[in-house]
């Protein structure tokens, strides 16, 4: 999918400048350089610490305000009023009335927003760095000064329960939930987040405020400031606004509930439900995040199951074929964590995996570790890690978490030096110590109609007599997580040899330093430098994907671009991801409605491997039938989980609705009759013409120009012309409806017919599109905020070469659906009668180009979109044109737009509703 927000780098510096209020578009210069800082950190007069660290490489800021408050701290008959209260924080405060919490911020360009957690609540805004002050003035208005209107609380708490309804239709967060219910009962952990219906319902208005006054002291938050601002100034005005500030109880910080011993509940549980797949998960609880072992067990998942080279990966699901996914994770909690492995895998298959897995489980506590792959999971691990560095946003949250939770010795170089220390040796006694059978929980997740296996009882009896048959009950502590010793935290030192080490020289990218070279023959190189970080991002983009396909093909572009990274002539699968692995890297190739993409970013020392490789599989995969199977079977797999999920079958579903004759409808994982057909016969003549395309080859980042030059010249010359996309006919039929048994919300679509890419009328719908979305716009003001139809609600923009679409999305309460109908109505017929005010519009543009900011600012972003730039024929200032453009469009012009596109009578609906719960047998 080509979606046009297509602003390269430089405009994102326009943008905020414009954001910020500066309209003159000569006034807007290169970024600064890289100024990094040791961070600032103080505590104000009332004792809220406050971190303050700077960050010069965009207009941007990012502003964090932690609460040390969350779920644990909540008794029985309050579980989910933390949540609770995180929403109501945006329905009005004392200087703030309902809607201007997100207004204030989303008017600047800004982006605003809250997460409740077990031991912590954080409200956040991320700011044109000009604006600041406003940001922070927000923040402090949330926490500090919510008013909690009883007839807004009543009809907030429906939001809720529809964001609990919504999580119910999930099989994957119904399997956590259950997961944590049993893995960590006893203990406030095991009480979900967004707590129950019943306790939900009876929260009052004055149990807020007294929640409020208990838990929010000052001396219970971390006030985190990230960005473009002087530290000192900005300390200066945090201690002015922020400093005086009480709550009305002034007392000691309250603390979390009494933390007990989990006593995991072990008996498999068993539930069916209405799913396509069996979702499973094993877990033990273990240490918190304050206990180094925590890092360590962060390598032991990741050589588990973190990526493809992990070792229950290779054998359930390369070798054995047994599950679609699996996976392990370390969860790290204040208090205690757990440790998960969770697969999803078809019905048939399940009795073959749990003999396996489980015989193979029970022999994981005396787990020998080889060197290489712990170099491995350590590499990637610290990689993971630095790549947050990218985002100013990024930056922020990883830089709060670290301070939140810990003192001065826990904190990121501590972190990843646990991580580099941690040997073979010490990963075999935490295997033996952690992987305890007797205190594993495990649940099972069944589609309604799963048969026993031969001569059982029934699936539930069976999956628990076997589990209980290959492991022998162990006598261990009940206590271990109180009696081990933990380790201290230690100042380690860093060692050398690391991913990357912080740099603090080098501007970061704009449009007027790429360099665009012709290679000739249909191959365009696109050179963007950017020193910021030892990392490049490199995208290689030909004409094609599904334009080169017909209807019976459907799918096959996506089948061939899996098939093409499991292996080349010179490495098999397993080798080829390991050379990935051993390199902190990853190659990946997506097809799409009119091009096929082979991108990667890596540390710079890495470059020139990874060329080579790309280059490899251009021209020499392997395409071996054996990989070919294992493709089938994941593609399959994938649409099954895609219409498992009532939005993902929605929209799945819709583009052949609008193009049923055009490969704009084509639906990219295709049907699983078609694919089931797929061969690598197929896949390889797919790619002899695909990889024939013209291409062009973009490079964001530290690279040398010489040899990336030498390398794009190594490439094969394109022997074919790009094909020619029509205009594509919309279809005749205009309404959808699909249902999903046993789900608890309905879903709705109402897409309307736009324009494609270069329209004169395209930049007014993008301001037209975000006049509509965020916190403060039109559908979301209207639906959710006033009616409480539904959690979710969105206008969702798609364009193309040749056609565009925008789409009012809504989950709700199928009760509720024909009043979201209504909704929608409702809200289009104001657009068409009435013009908006100044300040409305105003909103959308800034927030247009504030979004855009903050979603490029990584060399992946930059180096993709210059690359779609150009195959679309499109020079890489257009974006500039573009939002120039955009500040035009008059309220006048919005209502043209809106009376000429959103036509309900011309739209097309898709409606997802529950359908009639089958019978179990």
């Amino acid at each position: 999918m080509i979606r046009f927000s297509l602003f390269t780098f430089s405009t994102l510096c326009l943008g905020a400048a414009l954001a910020m209020g500066n309209a003159s578009l000569a006034s807007a210069a290169q970024p600064a350089p890289v100024t990094q800082q040791a961070p600032l950190l103080s505590r104000l007069s009332n004792g809220m610490k406050v971190l303050i660290q700077r960050d010069d490489r965009f207009p941007l800021v990012s502003l964090r305000l932690y609460v040390h408050t969350g779920s644990v701290f909540e008794t029985p008959d309050q579980a989910g009023i933390s949540h609770l209260l995180e929403h109501m924080v945006f329905k009005g405060t004392e200087h703030r009335p309902k809607g201007a919490v997100a207004g204030d911020i989303e008017k600047f360009g800004g982006y605003v927003n809250a997460a409740t957690s077990y031991d912590y609540t954080v409200y956040l805004a991320d700011m044109p760095a000009a604006r600041w002050r406003e940001g922070l003035d927000v923040l402090r208005d949330m926490a500090f000064f919510p008013t909690i209107d009883a007839e807004e609380l009543a009809s907030e708490k429906e939001v809720v329960l529809a964001e609990l309804k919504r999580g119910e239709d999930s099989p994957q967060s119904r399997l956590f939930r259950l997961t944590q219910q049993r893995a960590l009962h006893g203990t406030p952990y095991a009480v979900p987040i967004i707590g129950f219906e019943k306790t939900i319902r009876g929260i009052t208005k004055e149990a807020i405020h007294a929640y409020i006054a208990k838990h929010y002291q000052p001396e219970s938050m971390l006030l985190l400031v990230y960005g473009n601002v002087d530290p000192q100034e900005t300390l200066l005005a945090i201690e002015k606004d922020f400093g005086s500030l009480m709550q009305n109880q002034v007392g000691a910080p309250a603390v979390a509930l009494a933390m007990r011993e989990p006593t995991p509940q072990v008996p498999t549980h068993v539930e069916r439900g209405p799913w396509n797949k069996v979702h499973l998960a094993f877990a033990l609880p273990v240490t918190p995040q304050s206990d180094p072992r925590s890092a360590k067990l962060d390598v032991l998942a990741h050589l588990l199951g973190g990526d493809a080279t992990s070792r229950l990966y290779r054998t359930y699901k390369y070798e054995k074929r047994l599950v679609d996914s699996i996976a392990v994770a370390n969860y790290s909690f204040e208090d205690v964590g757990v440790l998960y492995i969770t697969a999803t895998l078809d019905a048939e298959k399940l009795p073959a995996f749990w003999e396996a897995f489980t015989t193979d489980l029970a022999t994981l506590g005396s787990l020998v570790v080889t060197e290489k792959e712990l170099a491995r999971a350590k590499l990637n691990i610290e990689d993971d890690l630095y790549r947050s560095k990218e985002t100013v946003a990024g930056n922020a949250s990883k830089l709060g978490y670290f301070q939140f939770f810990g003192d001065e010795n826990y904190s990121e170089a501590n972190y990843l030096s646990a991580v580099r220390q941690t040997t073979a040796a010490e990963l075999t006694a935490l295997a033996g110590e952690v992987l305890v059978p007797s205190r594993m929980a495990s649940v099972v997740l069944l589609p309604e109609n799963t048969a026993a296996p031969k001569g059982a009882e029934s699936m539930e009896a069976w999956l628990g007599k076997e589990l209980q048959a290959r492991f022998t009950p162990v006598q261990t502590k009940t206590d271990w997580l109180n009696t081990t010793p933990f380790p201290t935290w230690q100042h380690y030192t860093t060692l050398a040899g690391n991913v990357a080490e912080d740099k603090a020289t080098g501007p970061v990218a704009s449009v007027e330093d790429a360099e665009i070279v012709n290679l000739g023959g249909g191959r365009t190189l696109i050179l963007q430098p950017d020193a910021t970080l030892p990392y490049t991002a490199v995208n290689l983009v030909f004409h094609g994907g599904n334009a080169l396909l017909d209807k019976q093909q459907e799918g096959l572009a996506t089948f061939t671009a899996a098939l093409l990274q499991k292996g080349t002539t010179s490495l098999t699968a397993n080798q080829m991801e390991d050379f990935q692995a051993d390199k902190a890297s990853g190659l990946a190739v997506s097809a799409s409605r009119q091009s096929m993409a082979l991108g990667f970013t890596a540390p710079e020392r890495f470059l020139t491997d990874m060329l080579s490789l790309m280059r490899d599989v251009v021209e020499h995969p392997a395409l071996l039938p054996e990989e070919a199977s294992r493709v089938r079977e994941q593609q399959i797999a994938a649409i099954t989980m895609r219409e498992d999920q009532p939005t993902g079958l929605a929209f799945r579903r819709l583009f052949p609705l609008l193009f049923p004759t055009h490969s704009y409808g084509y639906m990219q994982l295709g049907e699983k009759e078609r694919v089931t057909r797929f061969t690598e016969k197929d896949a390889a003549a797919f790619w002899d013409k695909q990889r024939q395309m013209p291409w062009t080859l973009s490079v964001s980042g530290e690279y040398d120009r010489e040899a990336i030059i030498a390398a794009a010249k190594r490439l094969p010359v394109p022997a074919l012309t790009a094909p020619v996309v029509n205009v594509p006919q919309w279809g005749n039929k205009k309404k959808l409806a699909l249902t999903l048994p046993g789900r608890e919300q309905a879903h709705y679509i109402l897409a309307f017919p736009t324009v494609g890419i270069g329209h004169p009328d395209e930049a007014g719908l993008d301001v037209l599109q975000n006049v509509l979305s965020g916190q403060s716009g039109l559908l979301f003001s209207d639906l959710r905020d006033k009616e409480g139809l539904g959690y979710t609600v969105a206008a969702i923009p798609w364009k193309a070469e040749k056609a565009g679409m925008l789409a009012f999305y809504i989950g709700t309460a199928p009760e509720k659906l024909e009043q979201a109908k209504d909704g929608f109505v409702r809200v289009i017929d104001n657009l068409h009668n009435t013009l908006l005010p100044e300040g409305e519009l105003e909103r959308a543009k800034n927030q247009m180009e504030g979004d855009y900011y903050r979603e490029h600012q990584t060399l992946a972003s930059r180096s993709g979109e210059a690359a779609s730039l150009h195959m679309l024929g499109l020079p890489l200032d257009e974006p500039r044109k573009h939002l120039e453009a955009a500040r035009k469009i008059t309220a006048a012009d919005v209502q043209r737009l809106a009376r000429t596109y959103l036509q309900v009578d011309k739209a097309y609906t898709t409606t997802v509703e529950p359908g009639k719960k089958q019978e179990s047998k």
